[in-house]
């Protein structure tokens, strides 16, 4: 076995993974919460990029239920976010340690 083409396969599989992840780190993401109700989009580094509140839900006396609302559509687009990177890069050699599979 040559040890330099083991190499550079080595070298092309960490560039493959490397671009990769940077795709995924620049997609986005949107979670939503009470019939899209509340939105929030986030990007594949889990950074909440925008939060959209549906007028109609904005009443004082429901602050807590907004809270609750938003909490859960940032979980939501956080979750599609990793569901990218595990699908993507799941099955890449050396990917694993990388995402926490």
């Amino acid at each position: 076995m040559d040890i330099n083409k083991l190499m550079q396969q080595a070298q092309a599989m960490q560039k493959q993974l490397e671009e990769a992840i940077d795709k995924i780190n620049k997609m986005e993401f949107e979670g939503s919460a009470s019939n899209g109700l509340v939105k929030v989009t986030v990007n594949g580094e889990n950074k909440v990029l925008s939060v959209s509140i549906d007028p109609q839900i904005l009443n004082p006396e429901d602050k807590e239920m907004i809270e609750d609302l938003v909490m859960i559509a940032a979980n939501d687009a956080m979750a599609k976010a990793d569901e990218a990177k595990k699908s993507t890069l799941g099955a890449m050699p050396g990917a694993k340690g990388l995402l926490n599979l």
